[in-house]
Order: C-alpha cells, then structure tokens, then sequence
C-alpha cells in the first residue's frame, strides 16, 4: 500500500505543478488560446500529476459552453447532450470538455439528473473520491483548487468518499473504488470502507454494472481489484478465481495469446464466473491435432483462454499453428475434377485440411488426391 511520503508533488510551490501540467499536455495551449470562460482539468488527469505518474486521460470542465469551446478549437466534436459532454482531438490527443455542472438522483442507482453549476467547486462536488475531486485552472497560474483535501488522501494513500450516499447514488463507485485501490495501491478510509459495504450493486442496470467491471478487469491490475470486490463482499467470486484470473492475464500478454481475444472478458470470466465451456476444454485430450482443432474451432476465445489457464496446453498449438493453417487447394478444383457442388466439396475440404494438419498430406497434389477420396466418399458423421 501507499503510505505518507508517497505523492511526489507534496510540498511543491504550485507553480511547479502548473508547469508540469503544461509539460505533460501540451495541447492545453490550444485551449487556453481558445477558452472565453474558466476552464479547469479535472480528476484523473490532476491525481496523476501530483502523484508523477505523468499523461493520463485529460478531462476538461468549462464553467460555461462546453460545446462552444469545442467548436472554437476547431474539431468536430463528438457530443453527449445529456451530460453536456463532448470530445475533440488536439495534436493527437482527445480530450473531453463537459460543462460544469451538478448532479441528483431521482433513486438508489439511478442515472443523474443534471443542471448546469456556476462554480468549478460546485462541480466537483459530484465526484466519486476526494482524489478525484482537484482541478487545475487552466490558464493563469494554474491554482490547485481542492476544496475536499484530495491532496492529503493521495500523501496518505487513502480513498475517501465526498458524502455519505455516495455509494446509495451511484453503486458503480465501489466497483471503482476497487480500481483505483489496486491500480494506486491505496486503502479505503474507514467511513468509506463502511458505506461501501452496504453498497448494493443491484440497483444499478446489469449493463452499467457489466461495463464498470469489464474495465476493471481490463486494467493490469484487475485481478487484484476483482479480489477486493469479493473481500468486500459485493460480488461472489469463482472458486479459485483470483488465481485463476492472474493466470489468464499473464497468458493473454504471451505472443499468439495476445491477439486472440477480448482480455477484460476472459479477466471477468475467470474471477467471477460463470463456469462453462472451458471446464470440457479443459479436460480434453486430443489424440491428434486436427481433433484439437475440431474441439477448439469456433469456440469463444475468452473460453479458451480460460481452458489454457486451467491446463490445457494443447491449445497452445491451436493458436500458434492450427487454426491458422491454410490449404493449397480450393473448392473450385473438386468442382473440376467432378464433385457436385454441395457438402461434398466441403466434406473433401475438411478432410484435406485435417490430414495436413496431422502431417499427413503435404503440397498441393497430396491435398487434392485426400479431398477428392473424401468428397466420393459416401458421407459420415458431420465434420467441422
């Protein structure tokens, strides 16, 4: 965990993080050259910055017309009018501009109903934790406004909710709490801890819910966040499903693995469930590739990522080599050669691929002679 001592801008003059603002986001002088209204950066971006880890996402709020900005900077913007929201890419970076604003809830896990504020303090009164809730202004000397001690709980390593139903409003919050907890390796004030506890994720649409959880596991650290969602008690893990979870993340950063599928969903999967198709995967032993290949074709790839995580090591193969194998025939030489259109050619084409695979047809001739045997012969059990 982080302790006291941690946050390396403690002590600094302001000024010094003003300037390293501007070092890390240089496109901020196109916003200030725009900008007829107070501008701010907000959250995740002034967090990092106090704490040297550098660029994060930059998320600008204008007390006034966000969309006005936007277009003063030239981009088209992408708007969100319910929110007041937009995004616009300057020197290759996208920000996203939003409108001050404030924020209610007609119930329990609700999405907000917002109004515009008139203030940067009173915007940042609707934010998750204090360390989320700092801004810099943009333009002048680029004063740190932190009007809930965000400062303190990053020197102490701490997250700490802005008022007590914070979690009621928005469950989603302790989901990322979770996030900010691994990925920072800060704790949970104790109040924070106590109201997270009651939080009740069923309030909350099984989309939002999902979406908030898939970018938790999406993060490095989201198998060690996963694991503090089920030690507080808001979510049931799998059997083994931290361990289970590392595994899969280590095996979809190896060559082959890393291109082969959605992570956070293998991530997800793996702490929390549901138990499917990989526990057969798994269990499997193919005599021969091209069976390997029948069992694994098609199949979803967080399942078998999970498989390889529970030990199935043959489908190492599969991704390195057999489902990339490609024949040196085609359907249009049986056609030739007198197979009718139809499953034959199919039958042939399956059977010509399963003995290259298996090493037993090589080189253009070899596959054709198997295809047509295969394709004349009268058809058996399907083949896939």
């Amino acid at each position: 965990m982080v302790g006291k001592g941690a946050m390396q801008s403690a002590g600094k003059p302001i000024e010094d993080v003003a300037e390293a603002l501007r070092r890390a986001h240089p496109e901020l002088a196109a916003v200030r050259a725009a900008a007829g209204e107070p501008v701010y950066v907000v959250g995740g971006a002034v967090r990092d910055l106090l704490l040297g880890r550098g660029r994060a996402d930059l998320d600008l709020v204008v007390v006034g017309d966000a969309f006005a900005l936007a277009a003063r900077l030239g981009a088209e913007p992408v708007a969100h009018e319910r929110f007041g929201t937009a995004k616009v890419v300057l020197e290759g970076h996208e920000l996203d501009l939003a409108g001050a604003r404030t924020e209610s809830y007609a119930r329990p896990g609700a999405l907000p109903d917002v109004e515009p504020a008139e203030s940067i303090e009173a915007d940042l009164c609707r934010r998750d934790f204090t360390v989320n809730a700092m801004a810099i202004a943009v333009a002048g000397a680029g004063e740190l406004i932190d009007p809930h001690g965000g400062e303190r709980d990053l020197g102490a390593g701490l997250l700490r909710v802005l008022h007590p139903s914070s979690f009621a409003d928005d469950p989603t919050r302790a989901i990322r709490a979770a996030r900010y907890a691994a990925r920072l390796g800060f704790e949970l004030e104790p109040g924070t801890e106590a109201l997270l506890r009651e939080a009740d994720l069923g309030t909350v649409s099984a989309d939002r819910r999902r979406a908030e959880l898939l970018r938790l596991a999406g993060e490095d650290s989201g198998p060690a966040g996963l694991a503090l969602l089920g030690d507080w008690g808001l979510v049931e893990p799998r059997d083994d499903g931290q361990v289970l979870a590392v595994r899969v993340a280590e095996l979809l950063e190896k060559p082959g693995w890393d291109e082969f599928g959605p992570r956070e969903e293998a991530v997800l999967r793996a702490a929390l469930g549901p138990v499917g198709e990989e526990v057969e995967l798994a269990a499997a032993l193919p005599a021969r590739p091209s069976e390997g290949l029948k069992l694994a074709r098609g199949r979803d790839p967080a399942a078998l990522a999970l498989a390889r995580a529970l030990g199935a090591k043959w489908l190492d193969e599969f991704v390195a080599h057999w489902r990339a194998v490609v024949l040196e025939i085609d359907g249009s030489e049986l056609i030739a050669a007198g197979v009718p259109e139809g499953p034959a050619v199919g039958r042939g084409l399956y059977a010509a691929r399963d003995a290259k695979i298996d090493g037993e047809a090589s080189g253009h001739d070899e596959e054709l002679a198997v295809a047509l045997a295969a394709a004349r012969e009268e058809p058996g059990p399907a083949s896939a």
